[in-house]
């Protein structure tokens, strides 16, 4: 299914009353991950991944420069593409569907629209955010200073631990932020879950999207 450019993989459960995870992804792994969660390690869901996304636009919050050279600076289309996931996708994907629960998924600059979205909208009420952006200009303070539509039931954060080993100004307060979410949501009542795994950004990519997704799937 394609809806306004945006390219959407279904991979349906058998029970229409399963949760429904919906996955913003970079290169098109939804197949693969779907495969381990239900074949593998017995997880039933409907994942809907999202795919063919402009990353600095449509999961950037707000406009910010690039924070680092050559690459492109963000330009806060995230409201925007969240109003046509809700408004247009989620109808369209659910039709015959009853989920249990919905929840939203994402790595990198997608985790962080994950973390973004419940400020917005009440559809979703679990979330995972595997490496998420943080780092990304005011977000934390944006975070803590606002209210979700309806708080959510459960948060998976992951991060790799050599990430904040940089000198990069942003990046390198990555792990900090990171953890300052999670304290806070705890602190919140939001039953969260903070894991610290080994290396950088991009290792094992899939694997942390998958330990992510099972552990907001399990009960």
């Amino acid at each position: 299914m394609e809806i306004q450019g945006k390219k959407i993989n279904i991979f349906k459960s058998h029970d229409e009353t399963a949760p429904t995870i919906y996955l913003n992804t970079f290169s098109g792994e939804g197949d693969k991950i779907y495969q381990s969660l239900t074949m593998e390690s017995n997880f039933d869901c409907t994942l809907i991944e999202i795919t063919n996304l402009n990353w600095e636009h449509d999961l950037s919050p707000w406009s910010a420069p690039a924070i680092m050279k050559n690459d492109s600076d963000f330009t806060g289309g995230a409201d925007e593409y969240l109003a046509l996931l809700t408004n247009e996708i989620i109808p369209k994907v659910e039709v015959g569907l009853n989920p249990k629960f919905r929840g939203l998924a994402g790595y990198s600059m997608a985790g962080l629209f994950a973390v973004y979205a419940p400020f917005l909208t009440d559809k979703f009420s679990r979330i995972a955010s595997m490496s998420g952006s943080m780092w990304f200009p005011n977000f934390v303070k944006f975070f803590k200073e606002n209210q979700m539509k309806q708080k959510i039931d459960k948060l998976y954060l992951s991060l790799g631990d050599k990430e904040s080993k940089t000198k990069n100004q942003y990046l390198s307060q990555v792990q900090f932020l990171t953890e300052d979410v999670y304290h806070f949501c705890k602190s919140i009542g939001i039953s969260s879950e903070f894991v610290l795994n080994p290396g950088g950004h991009l290792k094992d990519v899939n694997q942390r999207q998958i330990d992510g997704l099972k552990h907001i799937l399990s009960n």
